[in-house]
């Protein structure tokens, strides 16, 4: 099946995830600028009518900078919406995505509504859903989603518990539409790897933290780049959904990452008041291994083009 017009003409295959108060307006033009897609969650954009001003000053600089530079490849801006009768401010956040005909909407937790998706589409929009599971899969697809995230065993945030291999191959039994790929990848060989098995993007969170544009503070960077997967713990405590968190943050939250409790699923919260749990524990996926250091946005795309090319190289020998 042919890709959509919005994810066609890439630098490289590579779908920048959207992360909570991480992703802000530098990371993503920087992330579009580098000629991938770049992402936020509408959250981050607070109070929301700031998500307006946001949409604006992007498109706008991404113009322009496409004007200014005529042959570079541009990414697309993508839109993360949670689904979740806690996130208060759903149906404003999707008005204003239709309102700047956003080309990509990245849906979370729960399938998006019709009403929401004829929105988008009205405008040629498309929807890619994130999924942990199969029944969570074929649950979008039953909703009307155009293409799948599959967020898979290592993934940064809220992630699942299977091996990238085995979600892609059985997704890719029954769906082949657009598939992106979350779970450690922080190379240019990984981003060939997730499409060897099946997938046609990498969907790349982690190794954005640890960029000089992105929205946190210096020791959040710092932990990124002085841990290993050994430090990544994988727990529903924070928000009622598991996922993955770097331990120094749990250790310096006072709390013991060998021993904290399960929490009540029922009382999940990803509306406006969840910011304090993102702030002082800190998501990061189990590729932080492979984070040594602070580059650019521009300069990590192009050691990831370089790995990339090589990666396919060999293979071809």
């Amino acid at each position: 099946m042919a890709l959509p017009a919005a994810l066609q003409n890439l630098t490289l295959p590579v779908i920048g995830s959207p992360m909570f108060i991480a992703s802000g307006p530098a990371l993503v033009a920087a992330q579009c600028k580098a000629g991938i897609v770049g992402s936020f969650p509408a959250l981050n954009a607070r109070p929301a009518e700031l998500l307006d001003t946001w949409l604006t000053d992007l498109k706008k600089e991404l113009s322009d900078y496409q004007a200014a530079n005529p042959g570079a490849k541009v990414g697309p801006i993508a839109v993360n919406q949670i689904v979740h009768q806690s996130n208060d401010r759903l149906e404003h956040d999707v008005a204003m995505c239709v309102k700047h005909q956003v080309p990509i909407i990245i849906s979370s937790l729960r399938a998006p509504p019709k009403e929401m998706l004829d929105a988008i589409h009205s405008y040629g929009g498309i929807v890619m859903h994130d999924v942990v599971s199969i029944r969570h899969a074929e649950k979008a697809l039953e909703a009307g989603v155009d293409g799948l995230i599959l967020v898979a065993a290592g993934a940064g945030g809220h992630a699942g518990p299977l091996s990238p291999f085995a979600l892609v191959g059985e997704v890719r039994k029954f769906f082949h539409g657009p598939v992106a790929l979350s779970g450690s990848i922080a190379t240019g060989d990984a981003i060939l790897a997730a499409q060897a098995m099946g997938a046609d993007f990498a969907y790349i969170g982690s190794r954005w933290l640890a960029t000089k544009e992105s929205n946190v503070t210096d020791e959040y960077r710092d932990a990124i780049v002085e841990s290993a997967a050994a430090d990544i713990i994988y727990t529903n405590l924070f928000t009622g959904v598991h996922g993955n968190y770097l331990k120094k943050s749990i250790i310096n939250a006072g709390l013991d990452p060998d021993a904290l409790p399960e929490s009540d699923k029922s009382k999940m919260s990803f509306g406006s008041g969840s910011a304090k749990a993102w702030r002082d524990i800190w998501g990061a996926g189990q590729g932080v291994g492979m984070m040594n250091d602070v580059p650019t946005v521009a300069e990590m795309v192009a050691r990831l083009k370089q790995e990339y090319d090589a990666a396919r190289a060999r293979l071809a020998l």
